[in-house]
């Protein structure tokens, strides 16, 4: 199967389209078939307890590194000018590697209001060379005008809740003044009735596609790049088996209608994770 697409970030690296998520998984196996099924971009983090399975799994695998792209993210513990540091360099040592590729800011946590000296902190691990990129997770309009304005950097990438129950029209519209790649956790909306939505399911039979298909495919469509998770070898190169159909207007107009405003994860403006 061939690999995903590449989009170029606003500091003129590429990375891939979609993702392999692997929060929950701790095999090590899985990653190598997921590496091996054409997935080249890996997303795990602190708080997901895996990474040292992750390096595993890269190191088991036939791939070059210098074909991966890794993201891992920053803990909420970790906020400040010295905690990043510290924690990409445990995070360094669990993956056996000695760069990431994307180090995201999980969570702004605005109650501790840390981010913008948490930010000025990731500024200098990158030009350090210790990730490629850094950019942030979960981070509202307010939160990314405040550390452009105070930092003069803008993130390559925002990691945000997105799926056709909560498309995130106005965060998106938001990332792209900045030019940052909205990455999408949660694609299939998980913990939700999305897979079993006929207005999904009709669409994917007219193109021959499964409602998991039809939803990553709006992803990319509407410039969003989705990192689904699936431990299931079947599902996962499914999920990637995306590129060979287009939805049409009629579609991403009914898929538009879907949305119902609300979140299935925590509210960047009180969710706290430490």
């Amino acid at each position: 199967m061939d690999t995903a697409p590449l989009v170029e970030l606003n500091d003129g690296r590429q990375m891939p389209l979609l993702g392999f998520g692997t929060y929950s998984i701790k095999d090590p196996q899985i990653f190598v078939e997921a590496i091996d099924t054409g997935y080249r971009l890996l997303d795990t983090a602190t708080r997901y307890e895996n990474e040292t399975e992750v390096g595993r799994g890269i190191a088991d695998s036939p791939v070059s590194r210098d074909e991966l792209f890794v993201t891992t993210k920053l803990p909420g513990n970790a906020h400040g000018s010295q905690g990043p540091r510290i924690e990409l360099s445990a995070s360094l040592e669990r993956l056996g590697l000695d760069h990431v590729d994307l180090y995201l800011i999980h969570w702004p946590l605005p109650r501790i209001d840390k981010y913008v000296e948490t930010w000025q902190a990731m500024i200098e691990l990158r030009d350090e060379g210790l990730t490629r990129s850094i950019g942030v997770s979960n981070f509202l309009p307010e939160h990314l005008s405040r550390i452009v304005a105070e930092t003069g950097v803008a993130p390559a990438v925002n990691q945000v809740e997105l799926h056709p129950y909560f498309p995130q029209v106005e965060q998106r519209a938001a990332d792209e003044g900045y030019r940052i790649i909205t990455q999408s956790w949660s694609p299939i909306g998980r913990g939700s009735d999305l897979l079993d939505n006929p207005v999904l399911a009709e669409i994917g039979a007219r193109h021959g596609k499964s409602v998991a298909q039809v939803v990553l495919r709006w992803h990319t469509q509407i410039g969003a790049a989705p990192i689904p998770k699936s431990a299931t070898p079947e599902r996962f190169r499914s999920n990637l088996d995306i590129f060979d159909f287009e939805l049409d207007h009629d579609d991403l107009e009914r898929i538009a209608g879907l949305d119902t405003g609300q979140r299935i994860g925590g509210d960047p403006r009180t969710h706290e994770e430490f």
